[in-house]
């Protein structure tokens, strides 16, 4: 009987802080992310940053789809390729409206089924910063650690699409509307379209909300991996920076 009781109160433990509801981690990610990040350590659950992703998804692509049209979103992509736009010269017209409303109904589809990709990169991303860590810094995180820190740190993402979504339903102007760079947040939104893709798309990656995400992810990594947080920026920025190149040099042959 003694040895049950020691057992119930030491399981207890009433004067240990209890950890993070998911809403307090979600809150604690904006606020005090060093909270979250150190309740991960606990419990690496992360489905509550991935639905409202899904939410604020849904709720971006309707306000496209309603105040923009996916027609005329197909025909910015097209407008930001030579490639496209050449293929689309030496066809008839009847085939380039065929083409257009092919690419329009894809580009839908592929939007409405963002999250899939979203979730998809967030697997990789994570495989790529545990062997970062883990192998680089002799970290001993798990992956399912690493998947939770990628997701909470992307919650300023969320904001930006919000702030898009309510911009669209504001009346943004459906040419100018460029569904890859929808709100004013960097300095490529700005540029004139006839400056190159490859500029626009360099000055447009180093973006508010991005530069936000990546502290986070840094701070986040960090903390579970319990390195210097000097050592969490070398890779965090050091992947974030090769991202942004690969980015910039694929728009270079796009134009």
């Amino acid at each position: 009987m003694n040895t049950m009781m020691e057992a119930g109160a030491q399981a207890q433990r009433p004067g240990e802080p209890t950890g993070l509801s998911q809403v307090e981690r979600v809150v604690d990610a904006y606020v005090a992310p060093t909270k979250t990040f150190a309740d991960i350590r606990r419990d690496a659950s992360w489905w509550l940053p991935f639905l409202l992703g899904i939410v604020v998804s849904v709720v971006f692509v309707i306000s496209v789809d309603r105040q923009i049209g996916f027609d005329q979103v197909a025909q910015a992509n097209i407008n930001h390729s030579a490639q496209a736009q050449e293929r689309m010269s030496s066809l008839t017209d009847a085939q380039r409206e065929q083409a257009m409303h092919t690419i329009a109904v894809s580009t839908k589809v592929i939007s409405f089924a963002y999250p899939v990709f979203t979730l998809i990169f967030a697997l990789l991303a994570a495989a790529i910063l545990m062997v970062s860590f883990n192998f680089g810094l002799g970290a001993q995180a798990s992956y399912k650690q690493y998947v939770a820190v990628w997701f909470y740190a992307g919650l300023p993402l969320l904001l930006k699409y919000l702030l898009a979504a309510v911009a669209i339903f504001a009346g943004v102007s459906a040419e100018q509307f460029d569904i890859r760079n929808p709100v004013g947040t960097n300095i490529g939104w700005y540029l004139p379209s006839d400056f190159p893709t490859w500029v626009r798309t360099l000055f447009s990656s180093v973006d508010v909300f991005s530069l936000w995400a990546a502290i986070l992810l840094i701070i986040g990594c960090a903390t579970i991996a319990r390195v210097k947080r000097s050592s969490a920026a070398f890779v965090v920025i050091g992947w974030w920076v090769l991202t942004i190149i690969g980015g910039t040099i694929a728009a270079v042959y796009q134009s």
